[in-house]
């Protein structure tokens, strides 16, 4: 199943450009919104392959976050070897590293961003992961249990302030409004062609710049939410940035960074592609 968020109501997705509105559908026992789905998941599940009703529209410009107000948002660093190796670190053992991407910054698939001026702003394509029950002290290999469906993210990453000061400041360098984009919907695990195994890329002004595999990741989905939810707990609906593959900006030499008037798109197999024009 697809599952959109289409002028702020949840609308499972039959084609493209067609879907059914879920609160129509199901004479209001689900959404409107589509935090409201993520709070009934396993009943919605139960519901939906039997929806039918009238198809709405889908216009690509009225489509928002997978996920627009999660309780809890968060981004996963140093998640491929390769990337590991041109950012510098250490290769982490028994967790990654995690920070916060702000509620504030998180918007829809295609967006205009302004770029932190001055900035060194970065791009890193994701699969971001969105949580449908609640998971706390789970136990090994029940993660994909807990996962509602995964989208495609930018993580877009602003150098300057993330890795200034005498401590990192991941988080706020991660999450000026708009760096947060997600869509264009959420794919349950069941409709991908290998759910463990996605190609991710991405292209800037039509010029490759990551490609990589999810299967490439050193801690993989359901291994993500088991070691996140070992410390905190997760609710329905949050969403997790997974990790980005090599091929960002700031580590190659001259350092490539995004620009006023330039175009980033990132796909994943399996969900489609979203898009990114930049300001400034």
């Amino acid at each position: 199943m697809k599952l959109a968020n289409h002028n702020s109501r949840a609308v499972i997705v039959t084609a493209d450009n067609q879907g059914i509105d879920v609160a129509t559908a199901s004479d209001g026992r689900f959404g409107p919104e589509i935090q409201n789905v993520y709070d009934q998941w396993e009943d919605f599940l139960a519901w939906a392959p039997e929806a039918t009703g009238e198809t709405v529209t889908i216009d690509p410009a009225q489509l928002g976050a997978v996920s627009p107000r999660p309780l809890q948002s968060m981004g996963v660093g140093l998640n491929y070897a390769e990337h590991v190796t041109e950012s510098g670190f250490d290769t982490p053992d028994k967790l990654p590293p995690v920070f916060p991407k702000f509620q504030s910054s998180i918007t829809g698939p295609y967006t205009t961003v302004k770029l932190v001026a001055e900035g060194d702003n970065d791009w890193e394509a994701e699969l971001v992961i969105v949580i449908g029950r609640e998971a706390h002290d789970i136990a090994t290999g029940t993660g994909w249990d807990y996962v509602a469906g995964v989208t495609i993210g930018q993580d877009i990453s602003e150098r300057v302030i993330q890795l200034d000061g005498p401590a990192p400041q991941f988080g706020l360098g991660k999450s000026f409004p708009g760096y947060s984009p997600t869509g264009p919907w959420l794919v349950t695990p069941d409709e991908l062609p290998n759910r463990d195994d996605l190609a991710i890329s991405g292209t800037l002004d039509g010029e490759v710049v990551q490609d990589g595999r999810t299967s490439q990741m050193l801690f993989d989905v359901p291994s993500l939410v088991e070691k996140l939810a070992e410390i905190i707990t997760l609710h329905p609906g949050d969403i997790i940035f997974s990790g980005t593959p090599s091929g960002v900006g700031f580590t190659r030499e001259p350092p490539k960074l995004l620009q006023p008037g330039q175009v980033l798109e990132t796909t994943i197999e399996g969900i489609g592609t979203i898009r990114q024009e930049f300001v400034g």
